[in-house]
């Protein structure tokens, strides 16, 4: 389980949200770009979804939703329960979590390039590997509702 994440880590992610609602498509479109590279975790994504770009635009919405809330996790407990849901439908397990977190941060940096500082980058480690702890977590509950 990640650390608790510091009220400077939330105040960071936090801070990011307007840059989030204006350059979010474009970071989770480099995202699945950067993702995309390894063909194993390309064949478990909808590509339809991806040319057309719903999945780049909910996972920017999902994202800022995150950014603007992560400081009241329970305003997002129903996407949560949601996302892990279809985690668990299409065969997501903790050892995929670090490809995104591979392909994110540096999406981020790419988009933003010199606006998102170091210490920003470093917040949002923080902060996706505390979020993907909690999707973990909910996706074995779901995964053992299975079995």
């Amino acid at each position: 389980m990640a650390a608790p994440l510091s009220q400077q880590t939330m105040d960071i992610v936090k801070a990011t949200a307007p840059a989030l609602r204006q350059h979010g498509v474009a970071i989770t479109t480099r995202m699945y770009e950067r993702l995309f590279e390894n063909a194993d975790v390309k064949a478990m994504f909808d590509q339809e979804e991806q040319r057309t770009g719903r999945q780049p635009n909910r996972l920017a919405a999902a994202i800022l939703a995150y950014a603007e809330n992560i400081d009241k996790l329970d305003a997002l407990t129903g996407a949560v329960d949601k996302m892990a849901q279809r985690h668990v439908e299409t065969g997501v397990h903790p050892e995929h979590y670090p490809y995104v977190a591979d392909a994110l941060l540096p999406a981020i940096k790419d988009i933003l390039g010199d606006a998102i500082t170091d210490e920003t980058i470093e917040a949002w480690g923080k902060a996706y590997w505390f979020l993907a702890d909690i999707l973990i977590d909910a996706e074995k509950t779901k995964y053992a509702e299975q079995a």
